[in-house]
């Protein structure tokens, strides 16, 4: 990836590193983690006047948490690194720097337990620092859980992120199809017509387990969700099981999609770059990634993509998944002054005019305004799921441990080779969550 221009007229750097290379994070002046002398150390107790950030990154346009943090630094003079890596490495960095020492002062994780960036999980390894009041007060009612650890809040959610379909319609109009399927029959029928046309409706980043996983989500949620929205719960009673529920009707789809040629040709090998390229290039026309990359996408191309939720089957409801999928966190092993530095950042960007603005360049919804008709243009499409609350937040954020979400991800990877089994993939989410 080329290295995005500097900013001479402030303190803003950044640091875009072409290959995911475990330590390469201090660089000359930064605000290093883990206890770095070089974080600006403040003589009277109070806060240091840089630090360091580690984000995911899909894309060069994928650049909104830099957004937020340059207008931060222009307005209070604090330097801020942001170290971006590309998302398909990103959870291996952040794990592998917090337990090698060499992370960054703050990095972007995901609420919950169910992944091995997630906040509970990292929380009680001991590698976060709890955050403070104001942080607390963005994370919304009902959420605290996937945030929380022994009464101390370890992270601060960013956004609400709705999750389905980047659809480019000027795309499917090419070949024919002038609506969005409204069912699962008609996108069955559309993913013919695509073919037809020599498109495919779908491009999967297929060697990706977030992206198969990912996908697997956004087809539970009709198929699980929709009907039963307490179905984590359940599982966590030992009510239900992965095997004998609607996740096994959300794989038998999966595998029904890849029969029909829903998905690009060699999809099993595919990456985020064929999901970019194949919606930016009109080559395919949904893709299964978070609504913001539809910002990105969009931006990037030129293109006037937008989110849909899946189609349901015969007999479900529209439904569509929505959550604070991403939180700022403070490492613990960086210095006292440092951490402050990073939780006034934290309160700065809780203020509402911060957070629309992060939300808006993300391409997400403001923490605690879903329902609301200044929604971006890219989620009108279901701004009626979302004000009318029919939507719930990603599954395994609240499942035990990442060994679920592994197992989904890597197991979807098996049905597009033909080397698993739905029965097989079911049976080890279920043991992975009765480890």
């Amino acid at each position: 990836m080329p290295q995005h221009a500097q900013h001479p007229a402030n303190k803003f750097r950044w640091s875009l590193l072409a290959a995911p290379v475990a330590g390469v994070m201090v660089l000359a002046g930064c605000a290093g983690g883990g206890g770095s002398d070089d974080g600006g150390d403040s003589a009277d107790g109070g806060s240091a006047d840089s630090f360091s950030v580690m984000v995911a990154q899909a894309n060069d346009n994928d650049d909104a948490y830099a957004q937020l943090l340059e207008q931060y630094s222009e307005e209070t003079g604090v330097e801020v690194e942001v170290i971006p890596y590309p998302s398909d490495a990103y959870n291996t960095q952040v794990t592998t720097q917090l337990q090698g020492g060499n992370a960054a002062d703050a990095m972007i994780l995901s609420p919950g337990t169910g992944q091995p960036i997630s906040v509970i999980t990292l929380a009680e390894a001991g590698f976060l620092e709890p955050v403070g009041e104001t942080s607390v007060g963005v994370i919304p009612e009902g959420t605290e859980s996937l945030y929380e650890v022994d009464g101390e809040i370890y992270a601060q959610p960013t956004s609400l992120q709705p999750v389905g379909l980047v659809y480019n319609p000027a795309a499917a109009e090419e070949v024919g199809i002038d609506e969005f399927p409204a069912t699962y029959e008609d996108l069955l029928e559309a993913c013919a017509t695509a073919r037809e046309g020599g498109k495919s409706f779908l491009v999967l980043a297929g060697s990706i387990p977030f992206n198969t996983g990912l996908f697997s989500q956004i087809l539970s949620a009709t198929r699980v969700y929709e009907e039963t929205p307490d179905w984590n719960e359940q599982r966590a009673a030992g009510d239900v099981t992965f095997a004998d529920s609607g996740w096994r009707d959300a794989l038998e789809d999966f595998v029904e999609l890849n029969e029909a040629g829903c998905f690009q040709d060699g999809a099993a090998g595919g990456t985020f770059d064929n999901i970019t390229n194949g919606i930016g290039g009109g080559s395919s026309l949904a893709a299964p990634v978070p609504g913001s990359a539809a910002n990105s996408i969009n931006a990037g191309a030129g293109l006037e993509t937008d989110v849909r939720a899946f189609p349901p089957a015969d007999g479900q409801g529209e439904f569509t998944l929505a959550s604070a999928n991403y939180a700022w966190a403070i490492n613990a092993a960086s210095d006292d002054d440092v951490k402050a530095a990073v939780q006034e950042f934290l309160d700065w960007a809780a203020e509402p005019e911060q957070a629309k603005f992060f939300a808006d360049t993300f391409g997400a919804v403001p923490i605690g305004d879903a329902a609301t008709d200044e929604l971006l243009p890219i989620y009108q499409p279901i701004g009626g799921l979302l004000e009318s609350g029919a939507f719930t937040g990603l599954p395994n954020s609240t499942w035990p441990n990442p060994a679920v979400y592994d197992a989904l991800g890597a197991g979807v990877q098996g049905l597009l080779t033909g080397q698993t089994t739905v029965d097989s993939i079911l049976e080890e989410m279920d043991a992975a969550w009765d480890q």
